[in-house]
């Protein structure tokens, strides 16, 4: 069906190409003029939600290339917005917004019982995931990206990029997040030659560490790692042209913090990754305890002698 905005349109480019009136532009397309005098108004009510709308989309545009109603309504919600779904929706069609083109929806076949889909994360390091993604400089030059996530908030704990990146160098940036963070509980990937190489799996089981290797030919049992290879694929490394090894870390490191403090996840109830993970943490944050009497505090003690 043609909407008023298209058949004013075509009376005014009759009008204009056959040089007569609107009215008789109307009598030969069968067009009633009273259609020409209308404009439609849109209500009130939606101007500033609109008006909202389109500063979130510009804004998380250059982060989220993907980013649809859905990601809008999330921010919109952070800033204290009751919207409903459905209103977001209508209102980014009627504007003409970008409207993400539907998937359909695959069954996969494969059970394993280290797959995402069986052993899910409970809490804060207790599933690690990790996995390499491949790109290349402007000079192709091969760039070996590895990102590390914690299942449970969705954080990005390392994305590391070099031009080689052995099991050596994996055991390196593996030991720094152990430091930085404590020791998971499991670590999950697919059977690549750095991840099952002896000497990742003498470095693991030093460190009481359980290994889940996903089922070969199965990347949908690392479900998490692989939704998050997908989006840096999107929305990172088919955007940006990397002249040099040196620009890949500096804007990687940029998308890292971008991801884990500015990108908010419906599954985390629109947190961000790192807001998340501060809440999982606070329950187990000490608190300050009472202060001792001289017969457990010898330093008070002394002082009192």
């Amino acid at each position: 069906m043609v909407g008023p905005a298209r058949k004013r349109e075509a009376v005014k480019h009759v009008a204009e190409r056959l040089k007569t009136s609107e009215r008789r532009a109307c009598a030969g397309l069968g067009q009633p003029r009273s259609t020409q005098r209308y404009q439609g108004r849109r209500p009130s009510a939606d101007a500033g939600l609109i008006k909202a709308m389109r500063r979130i989309a510009r804004r998380i545009a250059r982060r989220e290339t993907r980013a649809g109603y859905r990601s809008v309504a999330r921010h919109l919600r952070r800033e204290g917005w009751q919207v409903n779904i459905k209103r977001i929706h209508r209102l980014w069609k009627q504007e003409g917004l970008k409207v993400p083109a539907k998937v359909r929806k695959k069954r996969r076949l494969g059970n394993s019982a280290n797959g995402a889909q069986e052993l899910r994360a409970e809490r804060i390091n207790h599933v690690w995931s990790y996995d390499f993604v491949w790109d290349q400089t402007e000079q192709g030059r091969r760039l070996k990206w590895l990102p590390i996530l914690d299942e449970h908030t969705r954080e990005c704990l390392a994305l590391e990029v070099e031009y080689s990146m052995t099991a050596c160098d994996v055991i390196g940036v593996l030991e720094r997040l152990v430091q930085e963070r404590g020791t998971p509980e499991f670590i999950r990937s697919d059977n690549g030659p750095e991840f099952i190489a002896q000497a990742i799996k003498d470095w693991i089981a030093g460190k009481g560490i359980k290994t889940l290797y996903i089922e070969p030919g199965s990347p949908w049992e690392n479900a998490y790692g692989e939704s998050f290879n997908s989006r840096l694929r999107d929305e990172f490394l088919n955007v940006e042209l990397f002249g040099s090894k040196l620009e890949a870390k500096v804007l990687g490191r940029e998308h890292r913090d971008k991801y884990n403090h500015h990108r908010p996840h419906s599954s985390l109830g629109d947190l961000t990754p790192a807001e998340f993970a501060a809440r999982c943490l606070a329950p187990l944050r000490p608190t300050a305890s009472a202060p001792q009497d001289s017969e457990t505090n010898p330093k008070k003690e002394q002082i009192l002698s």
